[in-house]
């Protein structure tokens, strides 16, 4: 092939490429099948290999990810990346809609789509894609130029040499993110809650090669700034703009429709909500914009939020399904869990066939019965939840759920913890398999020593082959014995061990953690690392020196002088201290901090650091981090898409900061 014939290729490759990437994204409708494509891919590399100088920055090539960042820039929106007012009801869409008919009578409405997902600009000059960044706070995100141009639907080049910035929403599709899913759970990784955060932690990751792997998609909504016309021409309507920008190849929101009175608004508020359950992305809610944009300045702006449109957020989705079976989970401590068996619905993005039932008191409060058909529904849109049942479809067959009087995994009594409705039955024996499992699992997960790659498939494979017992044999395990697991490998065994060892200096509040003492958690753990500074003073304490620590109330400080006077939790500690395991609080409490006294709660995503960077700058200067807003929380850290923690704070009237006010605080 001559290099003329290579250039007359090269173009005819990614003009064919391009054209099926818009049949598979946007239309959904390939004309050929992934290996035919992947062919035509490979073919493109093989020719920009040969002829570098043919290798340009839109070729469809650059889609797999360039090499690895060490960390974001910022980027300052030129426009404001803002959101919109939410309403949760018809009354309140309506109430809406009426004044706003008083100021504009005439006006027509474009309502679309809510995509759950992540909000982006994209920055285009002279018709070539330039700059991708996250929303961030709104005024200052991240640039992830990047990780966006490995996601297809995103034109590397327009058709004509215009320079404007959209917004629009990256999401994973849900067929995308139950593939990635089944994939995590067969290497023993943790599962993403939904596809929402699986799409932002795929976006953040600093190899874009992962970005691209995890086949992420994007609907424009809104142009920023800029023109979308050659001579200037500024567009009359939303859905003008939505429209061009499609025809510049832009994938643009669908099932969007015009309409001129409230009526008809409501109607097809009700009707997309039909759709939440078969639409191909997550949808929560539906978006009311004026259409026509001139017209906007008349309805005005709001305190960072337009008044000329609005966002109306479904209500959790509430479905119906058969509970075949209820079977029952062995924890760390030995309490029996009963666990719904459901046929698979899908609800918020997912397919679920598992809901915690908590307690026997749980279900017979709900009259749940094996064979019933039962409501579910995800708390916050990520925890499968049973409301009730439906006794009105009974057929007669369904059967009582009888707690057992033994452990369904070693087969020993079991006992009543506690009174109630609340009590737990509980298996006390010490080596039964159930605990014993479920204990390194919570040893080895992320929020006690985070063994990165010891997921419960690796553990049950080591308890398989006797490798470990306890927490301390994963600091005597061989490259060897690893290796010769299934689906490990010399690789994976040193990978593994490294991991092992990095945990060595964890610290002492995570160590505490991780022993999966009673009631002690991450925030205990941390109070007492804190204050004893290191694991002899620690075991040396009394009931009352437990119970003089704020965050310490009598039932823990119980717990903790039964742990500690037990003599295989002390034989285990001394074991992991002379297998190298640091005994020593990484933190010294600190005295007179400008934080002290003060407890935060934090919720969003915030422009420069991660939530656990921020928790820990707040516990450096004497601060507490809370996990849930109450009367005692001083202050809400709201980044961006913060949550319903954000309303409970307005609710309560609790002191609302942002990123720059908490560093004010600090003294930065």
């Amino acid at each position: 092939m001559t290099e003329k014939q290579a250039a007359l290729r090269v173009a005819e490759l990614r003009e064919l490429l391009a054209y099926h990437a818009r049949l598979y994204y946007e239309q959904d409708t390939p004309e050929i099948s992934d290996f035919e494509y992947d062919a035509l891919f490979r073919e493109l590399e093989d020719l920009e290999a040969a002829y570098p100088h043919l290798a340009t920055e839109d070729s469809p090539t650059h889609r797999v990810g360039g090499a690895a960042l060490d960390k974001f820039d910022k980027v300052t929106h030129s426009v404001p990346m803002g959101s919109l007012t939410d309403v949760f009801s018809h009354r309140e869409l309506a109430e809406y809609l009426a004044g706003a008919y008083r100021v504009l009578p005439d006006a027509v409405w474009s309502v679309e789509p809510k995509v759950d997902g992540l909000s982006v600009s994209l920055t285009y000059e002279n018709g070539m894609f330039v700059q991708g960044a996250t929303r961030g706070n709104g005024l200052i995100g991240e640039d992830v130029t990047g990780n966006l141009r490995t996601v297809r639907s995103i034109p590397l080049r327009l058709s004509e040499p215009l320079s404007f910035t959209v917004r629009g929403e990256v999401y994973m599709p849900r067929k995308v993110f139950e593939e990635l899913n089944r994939a995590r759970e067969e290497q023993g990784e943790a599962l993403f809650a939904n596809p929402r955060n699986a799409a932002a932690g795929s976006l953040r990751q600093l190899d874009p090669k992962i970005t691209a792997s995890r086949r992420l998609d994007v609907m424009i909504f809104n142009l920023q700034e800029g023109s979308l016309y050659e001579d200037g021409t500024v567009p009359a309507s939303h859905t003008e703009v939505l429209d061009r920008l499609e025809s510049l190849g832009f994938h643009v929101l669908g099932h969007r429709r015009r309409l001129a009175d409230a009526d008809s608004v409501l109607a097809y508020i009700d009707e997309l909500g039909e759709l939440r359950s078969t639409a191909s992305f997550d949808m929560d809610g539906a978006v009311v914009k004026l259409d026509d944009i001139p017209r906007r300045a008349i309805l005005g702006e709001g305190t960072g939020r337009p008044k000329w449109a609005v966002a109306y957020k479904y209500p959790p989705e509430i479905k119906q399904t058969k509970l075949l079976d209820i079977t029952l989970q062995v924890g760390r401590t030995g309490v029996l869990t009963p666990t719904a068996e459901l046929a698979p619905v899908r609800l918020a993005g997912t397919l679920v066939s598992r809901a915690t039932l908590h307690n026997i008191g749980y279900i017979e409060e709900r009259d749940i019965r094996i064979g019933d058909t039962v409501e579910v529904r995800k708390a916050g849109e990520i925890i499968p939840e049973i409301l009730a049942s439906v006794p009105s479809l009974r057929t007669g067959e369904e059967r009582v759920f009888v707690m057992p009087d033994v452990c369904p995994s070693c087969g020993r009594p079991v006992s009543v913890d506690g009174e109630g409705t609340g009590a737990a039955v509980r298996c006390t024996y010490k080596g039964c398999p159930a605990q014993k499992a479920r204990s390194l699992i919570h040893y080895a997960s992320k929020g006690a020593m985070d063994i990165d790659g010891m997921g419960p498939q690796v553990i049950a494979l080591l308890l398989e082959h006797e490798l470990v017992d306890t927490p301390a044999d994963f600091y005597t395990l061989r490259k060897e014995d690893i290796a010769a697991l299934d689906r490990m490998g010399e690789k994976s065994a040193e990978n593994l061990l490294l991991a092992i060892d990095q945990t060595k200096q964890r610290g002492l509040e995570r160590l505490l953690s991780a022993m999966g003492i009673r009631q002690v958690g991450q925030v205990a753990s941390e109070a007492l690392a804190m204050h004893f500074g290191n694991l002899d003073a620690l075991m040396a304490a009394s009931f009352d020196d437990f119970a003089a620590i704020p965050d310490i109330g009598e039932v823990t400080a119980t717990n903790l002088v039964d742990f500690f006077t037990n003599p295989s939790n002390i034989e285990q500690l001394d074991r992991l201290r002379s297998l190298g395991v640091s005994v020593e609080a990484t933190r010294k409490k600190a005295q007179g901090g400008t934080l002290e006294g003060l407890t935060f709660v934090l919720t969003g995503t915030l422009p420069t650091m991660t939530r656990e960077e921020a928790s820990a700058r707040i516990k450096a200067a004497g601060g507490k981090v809370s996990s849930s807003v109450s009367s005692k929380t001083h202050y809400v850290l709201a980044g961006a898409e913060a949550g319903s923690k954000l309303t409970k704070a307005q609710s309560l009237g609790v002191t609302v900061i942002d990123e720059s006010a908490f560093l004010s605080m600090l003294g930065e």
